[in-house]
């Protein structure tokens, strides 16, 4: 996971020091991707079933802050590489995944009963939305265009769910998680559609062009 261009510099400053001291104890940066989508997924599909969602949001908060670690360190040492960025992309859809899947069990298992199947829907069209969304820029990028646009990124995506989870581990009723999940399913597929049109606006002056 990252947090996006907006938050890279932040991060940059934050997490410095742990990638520095992470290559000088001969640390790999690919261990340290494996080893946090590890975590991700351990913690979202353990702690947000068992309905402890203010410690699942707090934790896998701090595990998408120091994503970054991974890709501070390549550039420590000098050895960026297109696998290193494949890899990290191909973990961020397990990540994604158990999010998801974590937060719609609890909602099926523990929201009131009329919400429930709701709770299942919005979760489940978050999930196959942000693969849809990440497949079209990947897509995208392999055909020569770009299609890093839309009002609901990965980041975006994660820091909502995960301050309505955090918001309902507080407190809040699960309605508020159905509800916020119901906007990310339809900003994810507005973004979809952003992407789609991005790419055939691309498509067309490389056909007039010829």
């Amino acid at each position: 996971m990252v947090l996006g261009r907006r938050g890279r510099g932040f991060t940059e400053t934050l997490f410095g020091p742990l990638a520095r001291a992470l290559v000088r104890a001969g640390v790999s940066p690919n261990a340290v991707t494996v080893g946090g989508a590890i975590l991700v997924v351990a913690a979202a599909l353990w702690l947000f079933p068992t309905g402890h969602l203010t410690v699942g949001a707090l934790v896998i908060g701090a595990l998408a802050l120091t994503d970054s670690v991974d890709g501070l360190m390549a550039r420590e040492r000098g050895t960026t590489s297109e696998f290193g960025a494949f890899l990290d992309s191909a973990l961020d859809r397990f990540s994604d995944a158990a999010v998801f899947v974590g937060l719609s069990w609890y909602l099926v298992t523990s929201a009131p009963p009329a919400w429930q199947l709701p709770g299942l829907a919005v979760g489940t069209a978050c999930l196959v939305l942000s693969m849809v969304v990440s497949y079209v820029r990947a897509r995208a990028e392999g055909l020569g265009f770009t299609a890093k646009v839309g009002i609901a990124e990965r980041a975006d995506r994660l820091i909502v769910a995960l301050v309505a989870t955090l918001a309902v581990g507080l407190g809040a009723p699960d309605e508020l998680l159905v509800v916020v999940l119901g906007v990310l399913a339809v900003a994810s597929m507005i973004t979809v559609v952003q992407r789609i049109a991005t790419v055939f606006r691309q498509s067309r002056r490389v056909e007039e062009e010829q």
